[in-house]
């Protein structure tokens, strides 16, 4: 069996789940069926993502933050025992402990973003762009730890793999996206401050996901411009994407699906974990980078205005970062972690 132990809720966002999904559904592809697969959520609204998408699911109803609290409740997940398992963690809240606790049941592999510590796995994935290969050689280097690193282990879904993207002479559509629960509306005080630097005669595109609190606040607001679009529950992601000129994001998985269309983007942080990959993408000029919202708030909001309005008045750097953004993944990352995962 293989076993993903992911959550994905309003406190925390979607990002973790729905990684793991899509990596799921190429695993599933590869053996063309998914009975084999169970989620493993701590919360039903967890657990519904996973459900919504045809898998089977177990709800351990634990301690959010506390993995260690739920160790108890392992046994209890049908046919745990049975065989050997293949087990994907992906989760912030990890410790040694648990996560050797539950190697007790199969082969563990870690999402790992920080690259901090050397944890007691089968696997580490680090799909990031700033994986640094002979960092992790030397973190691991005691260890029999197989390390998946690198870009080209991007997990994205299939709507993403080999497009192509048009830069337009003018930039009249923006999208701005904040990731799943966004409790601060930062989208809607991006959306703010951009509209007023940037001018008229722009379309604002902007992602309300499923666990953000002020859906109600920003459709009413869709309501009122002609130019704001708000965008729920989004099924063809690639194909809004591909409508813009230009994005606002977070420094989440996001960047990714627009680095695999094309389309150029202003990058921030809200978390530390997301912190190296946008300082990466603006270091090396491939996005431009606004800085840690978590940390400067207001000068982030200040500089993605800034860094929006020379994205529209310039073409040149709009190609420039298009072409950059798609050397970082072709979009079949999914694939070929499947074909990792999926070795008995």
């Amino acid at each position: 069996m293989f076993i993903v132990r992911a959550d994905g809720n309003a406190k925390i966002g979607a990002g973790h789940m729905m990684r793991c999904l899509t990596i799921a559904d190429a695993l599933s592809a590869q053996r063309n069926e998914s009975k084999e697969i169970l989620f493993v959520c701590g919360d039903e609204q967890s657990a519904e993502l996973a459900g919504n998408r045809g898998y089977e699911v177990f709800v351990l109803e634990s301690e959010s933050g506390n993995l260690e609290t739920e160790l108890s409740l392992w046994p209890r997940i049908p046919e745990i025992e049975k065989e050997p398992n293949e087990i994907l963690v992906d989760s912030y809240f990890v410790t040694d402990r648990y996560l050797r606790e539950i190697g007790k049941y199969g082969r563990v592999t870690l999402l790992d973003d920080m690259g901090e510590k050397c944890f007691p796995v089968r696997r580490i994935i680090n799909y990031n762009a700033f994986a640094d290969r002979p960092y992790y050689v030397e973190l691991y280097g005691n260890t029999d730890t197989e390390l998946i690193l690198g870009s080209a282990y991007v997990p994205l879904r299939p709507q993403f793999h080999r497009k192509s993207y048009c830069v337009r002479e003018r930039a009249e559509n923006v999208l701005i996206t904040t990731g799943g629960g966004d409790n601060d509306n930062i989208a809607g005080r991006i959306l703010k401050r951009v509209e007023g630097e940037a001018g008229d005669g722009l379309d604002y595109h902007l992602i309300i996901g499923n666990f953000n609190p002020h859906f109600e606040e920003m459709r009413t607001l869709g309501e009122q411009y002609d130019n704001i679009h708000i965008h729920h529950n989004v099924q063809d992601m690639a194909g809004l994407m591909e409508q813009c000129d230009l994005a606002i994001t977070a420094g989440g998985s996001t960047v990714y699906e627009l680095a695999a269309l094309g389309v150029p983007f202003v990058c921030f942080s809200y978390a530390e974990n997301q912190e190296k990959l946008t300082d990466f993408l603006g270091r090396e000029g491939i996005a431009l980078a606004a800085g840690a919202y978590h940390k400067d708030p207001e000068g982030v909001l200040n500089r993605i205005a800034e860094q929006v309005t020379a994205l529209i008045n310039n073409r040149e750097l709009r190609d420039r970062c298009s072409l950059r953004e798609r050397k970082l993944t072709d979009g079949l990352g999914a694939e070929r972690l499947a074909e990792v995962l999926g070795v008995r």
